[in-house]
């Protein structure tokens, strides 16, 4: 596996977790959200990931991750009892959006190790290109 293959397997695990940092972003800063445009409550999003494959002369390679999709969580509101609330139904009810700020505070560290992880990566990557480099002078 050369340098630049490894770079760029990185740098695609990179970007696959700053798309899931943006989801996860988007589901806390809707996590009180009751009405959208669709009707009902948010719904939480999932990003799903899968390898990518690139063709080389030697035939397709797993290099790298890729976002194949963006689903919606199907996982049951959460229901308050809230006879104020103008989105209350008639039994004094109000559907709240299926988001869990710790799920989505853990979820949001867990990006964050592996991008910085991919980071490390590409840095020791480059050392080693520099290091070979030197060598051969």
């Amino acid at each position: 596996m050369s340098v630049f293959s490894i770079i760029d397997t990185s740098a695609s695990g990179m970007t696959a977790q700053q798309l899931r940092v943006d989801i996860i972003s988007n589901n806390i800063a809707n996590a009180d959200t009751t009405k959208t445009k669709e009707g009902g409550p948010y719904r939480r999003e999932i990003p799903i990931f899968a390898e990518r494959l690139v063709e080389t002369a030697r035939g397709t390679v797993e290099r790298g991750v890729e976002v194949v999709g963006i689903v919606k969580d199907r996982s049951p509101f959460r229901k308050i009892y809230d006879p104020s609330n103008p989105d209350a139904g008639k039994d004094g009810y109000v559907e709240m959006p299926n988001v869990n700020i710790l799920r989505e505070m853990v979820d949001l560290i867990s990006a964050q190790r592996t991008y910085e992880a991919n980071a490390t990566v590409i840095s020791d990557a480059k050392a080693m290109a520099s290091s070979a480099v030197q060598i051969g002078r």
